[in-house]
């Protein structure tokens, strides 16, 4: 996905951090470039703006001197046709608003700003400007210009009647520019929360009224007018004649579905296993927390299940890892619909899974969940016209009797498969203290000297053993 074409940004700042966290997040940005010049004055920005133009000056409001809106018109006179954004502390916002008023095109307060925020700031402002200028020129050279720009523009009179669409709102809109001229907003522009799904008001009649900039929810969903929807992010401002006197509102649009479904599946990608599709470790650990929290304000419980299937190397090694992985991947199918909607089955690698429960009544009933997990384990599996019989040891441990973090929680249920499996496997067992008992005895006894063990007295065939269940490669047993 390329980048859009760069804009160039003053950024007038005289707070070493504040600059730098600006520098950050502009040059975060996955969907545009911009050039970044720093000035720490607004006397530095007027002897740079002499003989040089950008795109956008960013200043901060709260400038020692001058300050407030002075420092905003001294770049106003400096830069008349500039796009000016804002950034404001809390307690000056109503200066701010004076500002954005008398021309500045947005503002944002310092310590709320996000990285996506301030660039969906800095690039609509500037297409603000564009469009502003443009609506001053006559009808035939204004929609000329407005039908350039790439993002979606529409355009109403102060009644809230739509007065311009550029081809991309037409589009996206499903909406012809003669069809919905005179039309009130609300019928061409239907939009609703992509979560609540609940409509929302007119932005365009809000600017109108307040003359101030105003902004969608990040989760904005628009339905065109054949019920297509696309998620959107926009900036609506106030259109004001030469006099500075409100005659309407201009939207500025784009869909963001594609970027939003490139994010969703990064974010799909950190937590979840890329072979199974299953939550991964570090959205295990999250969800387990989850559950314990559920569980204390409840007076509830809720059970690990470590589950590591026995002689799965054996299978791997003669039948190939690409059998290899096509079991991994019946079994997680299998181990899913074990369970209920809450609860989650995760694969932590190699051939561990671990189940968590959710919402328990009673501890026997993890019991019951392992029983049903072992009996879809055994059954038997078809893959690629090999019939392959497989067996699974579980450990079960319960919250909040066996621990009351997450770590300790899938540690101690790991502890109990271990000794299902030194039972014989095809079993479960419930976590019991003195385990950690024995743990600590057998690994006492690993470090015994014996004719076994290397010059530090570690044992190399204990040693190596454990390091091959904990820390396996993919597809191996």
């Amino acid at each position: 996905m390329g980048k859009r074409p760069s804009k160039t940004i003053l950024l007038i700042e005289n707070d070493a951090e504040e600059a730098r966290l600006v520098h950050e997040m502009v040059n975060g940005s996955i969907s545009f470039v911009f050039e970044l010049t720093h000035v720490e004055s607004v006397r530095d920005a007027e002897r740079y703006l002499t003989g040089r133009s950008v795109d956008i000056v960013l200043m901060d409001l709260g400038l020692a001197e001058p300050s407030g809106l002075e420092s905003v018109r001294r770049v106003r006179a400096a830069a008349p046709r500039v796009s000016i954004v804002l950034l404001s502390d809390a307690v000056d916002e109503e200066i701010a608003v004076l500002a954005v008023q008398e021309g500045a095109q947005d503002y944002l307060i310092k310590g709320q700003i996000e990285p996506r925020e301030l660039i969906r700031a800095l690039v609509n402002s500037a297409e603000r400007k564009t469009i502003e200028e443009a609506l001053l020129l006559d009808k035939e050279r204004a929609q000329a210009t407005l039908s350039c720009i790439g993002d979606a523009v529409i355009c109403t009179d102060k009644s809230g009647n739509i007065t311009f669409l550029n081809p991309v709102a037409e589009r996206m809109t499903g909406w012809l520019l003669k069809d919905a001229a005179g039309r009130p907003m609300s019928e061409t522009f239907e939009i609703v929360d992509g979560i609540t799904r609940r409509p929302i008001l007119d932005p365009m009649a809000k600017a109108t009224s307040q003359n101030r900039v105003g902004k969608l929810p990040l989760n904005c969903v628009l339905i065109r007018r054949d019920g297509y929807e696309v998620f959107i992010e926009d900036s609506v401002a106030p259109i004001r004649d030469r006099e500075g006197q409100v005659t309407g509102a201009v939207i500025v649009f784009r869909d963001v579905t594609a970027t939003r479904m490139l994010e969703e599946q990064l974010t799909h990608s950190a937590e979840h296993d890329f072979l199974t599709g299953l939550p991964n470790r570090m959205l295990l650990k999250d969800r387990v927390s989850q559950a314990i929290a559920l569980a204390q304000r409840n007076a509830g419980k809720a059970a690990v299940l470590f589950l590591d299937l026995d002689g799965f190397k054996h299978i791997n090694d003669s039948l190939g890892h690409q059998i290899g992985d096509k079991l991994l991947q019946t079994v997680a199918t299998r181990l899913s619909a074990c369970v209920r909607a809450p609860d989650t089955v995760s694969r932590l690698g190699g051939d561990e899974f671990v189940v968590l429960i959710q919402e328990l009544e009673r501890p026997e009933d993890a019991g019951t969940t392992a029983g049903r997990l072992l009996k879809t384990v055994t059954d038997v599996h078809l893959i690629d016209q090999h019939e392959i019989h497989l067996t699974a040891s579980i450990g079960v441990s319960v919250y909040p009797s066996d621990a009351q973090d997450a770590e300790t929680l899938i540690r101690n249920a790991d502890t109990a498969m271990y000794h299902a499996k030194k039972k014989g496997r095809q079993m479960y067992e419930f976590f019991r203290p003195e385990m950690l008992i024995d743990l600590v005895e057998r690994r006492s006894n690993d470090t015994a000297p014996s004719a076994d063990r290397g010059p530090h007295g570690f044992s190399f065939r204990t040693t190596i053993s454990r390091f091959k269940r904990r820390e396996r490669p993919l597809g191996t047993g």
